[in-house]
């Protein structure tokens, strides 16, 4: 389990710089300033989380139910978050909106603040 989170957190990782790279050229010419922040926001999430589960990968032991529950929570919640975003940016600025994905984002969003939750729980029961 730890050596997958930290695979799927350094993959995330190197993905968001290639996403930001991708927006600030490629997309900056296709996009309005609005869709443009959007798409930097679900970059700027996916890199934060990705960073997360690193640190989470490097001191935890996810043995746990809880421990496995959070890393899964960041996980989906990263892929639905940011890449309903992504989806819902590039669709738009193609005039083809993917309206479906709108509620998937803060489905994303509500599974990044239980893995937030879940941190909280797993550091407050760590023994030092």
């Amino acid at each position: 389990m730890t050596q997958f989170t930290l695979l799927f957190a350094s993959f995330l990782g190197g993905l968001s710089v290639l996403f930001g790279a991708f927006g600030a050229h490629a997309l900056k010419k296709i996009l309005n300033e609005e869709q443009l922040k959007s798409f930097e926001t679900g970059v700027k999430y996916q890199l934060y989380h990705a960073i997360v589960l690193l640190i989470i990968g490097f001191n935890f032991n996810l043995e746990t139910a809880s421990e496995k529950y959070m890393v899964y929570s960041f996980m989906a919640g990263i892929i639905l978050f940011s890449f309903s975003i992504y989806g819902l940016v590039i669709s738009s600025a193609k005039n083809k909106k993917l309206k479906f994905l709108g509620p998937i984002t803060p489905i994303g969003g509500l599974l990044l603040i239980i893995g937030w939750g879940l941190l909280f729980y797993n550091i407050l029961n760590m023994t030092f």
